[in-house]
């Protein structure tokens, strides 16, 4: 057996995932305020990187050339489509957005300014204890209780082991309690449900004892057992209707009107506007585009000053080609977003015309398929990314909804659209034309849907929609 070297040259083709490839991305399913954070911890770790203000200038002193593309913010795709002539008028709220795009950025109001301090939940009661004859003993254990209150308005500690740490009587303790439980709002300080519903009752004066029944046997109201309900409470049909007509009227958490922390709104990423020549218009939103600029002019200035060593070198190298990674990711991925949206609004053009009841089966390798990307690429732009309309904002990812065959041979129909049908069937029953799950089965294939009867089900269950039977014992009970 004879052994031999040999030199072989092979060519071959591998993937290398950088850091930078992965960080760009991870930039793809950023939200907009996620971004922002991102790029703010970028600036300030790269010396050659500076955030636009609103007046198109840089936050610094310094003279800044825009590397990326100055018109990001106005881009738009448009999507033809059929003219319609009766089309909705668009909400106030679309309006103003559109007109408040035609302001020059340094125009804009300074909406932060005219937002009104709200009053939380714990200063509200703070104020109160204040307001009440508390001895100083008092005072402090009302102050401690308050510590333990919730956002919702329940109290959540052992009164026992708050006495042990005050050194108090437990007495003591419950004493306070009863005195904070009169507070506004009505119901609060409570530890349970049953007892925030007495508190708000015994306030009204209308906690006698088939009403003390009734709140002892909450579980039975939650199975809708109205026959077991009657019987605990001792009262006939009309007076546990009305009895259930009280309880409805009360707050289960009263401490949810109070703001815990700032107004919290959806701002979208895309905005789709109908074209005055038919069909589409979709546009960023520049307000969630971060805007980054590379100082080109300090770059080349400390690169002069530096020149003589070359580890320094390296680092400004190193440094300018971060920045342009970070520009070059931020233009891409705002080119990226709006061709996901494009094709979204192509196939859901009809939805966009007629509503919900028109939303087409769609998945994510259709879109990936039509602009050429990875479906984990449009999964990953879908996703915390919300898109403006004239039926309301929806998430991208709403959009995409599985397919429900038609049981005449034509188009499938989205899973959304028929979870609205059922809901609007059921919406217009009446008590002689309860609809089983069979008949709903029934109905949707004369309609040219075909399902499941344990499907209709399951959408029936997660619209909390509960049974024919329990429908039809609510509608009997005049309940609904």
């Amino acid at each position: 057996m004879k052994s031999f070297t040999s030199l072989l040259q092979r060519q071959q083709q591998s993937l290398v995932i950088t850091p930078q490839l992965i960080e760009s991305i991870r930039l793809l399913q950023l939200a907009h305020t996620e971004l922002h954070q991102f790029v703010e911890q970028e600036i300030e770790k790269n010396p050659f990187l500076d955030l636009a203000s609103n007046d198109g200038g840089t936050s610094g002193d310094v003279s800044s050339t825009v590397v990326d593309d100055p018109n990001i913010g106005a881009r738009e795709n448009h999507v033809d489509g059929p003219t319609r002539t009766d089309m909705p008028e668009l909400p106030s709220q679309w309006k103003s957005i559109r007109d408040t795009a035609n302001i020059r950025a340094g125009e804009r109001p300074a909406l932060d300014e005219f937002v009104a301090s709200t009053e939380t939940l714990h200063d509200h009661v703070a104020r109160q204890i204040a307001l009440t004859a508390f001895t100083p003993q008092e005072r402090l254990i009302a102050g401690a209780l308050a510590d333990h209150l919730e956002d919702t308005g329940y109290l959540q500690v052992n009164l026992l082991e708050l006495a042990g740490r005050l050194n108090i009587r437990e007495a003591d303790v419950e004493g306070v309690l009863g005195t904070l439980q009169l507070f506004d709002p009505p119901g609060i300080f409570a530890r349970t449900l049953s007892e925030c519903l007495e508190i708000q009752l015994r306030q009204r004066d209308r906690f006698d004892p088939a009403m003390a029944a009734l709140v002892a046997n909450l579980e039975l109201l939650a199975r809708r057992d109205f026959r077991a309900l009657k019987r605990h409470c001792g009262v006939d049909e009309d007076d546990l209707l009305d009895m259930l007509h009280e309880i409805r009227t009360l707050d289960p958490k009263p401490g949810n009107r109070f703001q815990s922390g700032g107004p919290e709104s959806i701002i979208p990423d895309v905005s789709v506007l109908p074209s005055p020549g038919g069909g589409w218009q979709i546009e960023l939103n520049p307000d969630t585009l971060p805007k980054v600029l590379i100082n080109q002019t300090y770059f080349a200035e400390v690169s002069r000053l530096t020149a003589q060593s070359s580890k320094d070198q390296s680092f400004l190298n190193e440094c300018f080609q971060n920045a342009s990674w970070l520009v070059r990711s931020l233009d891409q991925r705002a080119t990226t977003i709006l061709k996901v949206a494009t094709e979204i609004v192509r196939h859901q053009d009809v939805f966009l015309e007629d509503g919900i009841a028109h939303l087409r089966p769609l998945n994510l390798k259709t879109i990936a398929d039509a602009i050429d990307m990875h479906e984990s690429t449009v999964s990953r732009v879908t996703s915390n990314k919300y898109m403006l309309t004239p039926r309301g904002v929806f998430e991208l990812k709403y959009f995409f909804t599985v397919a429900i065959p038609s049981s005449q041979g034509g188009d499938a129909h989205s899973a959304e659209a028929v979870r609205h049908h059922i809901k609007a069937m059921i919406a217009a029953e009446t008590l002689d034309d309860v609809l089983s799950d069979e008949c709903i089965v029934a109905r949707l294939k004369e309609t040219g849907i075909d399902i499941a009867r344990r499907t209709v089900a399951k959408y029936r269950e997660a619209m909390n929609i509960p049974s024919s039977m329990r429908r039809r014992r609510e509608k009997r009970a005049g309940l609904c």
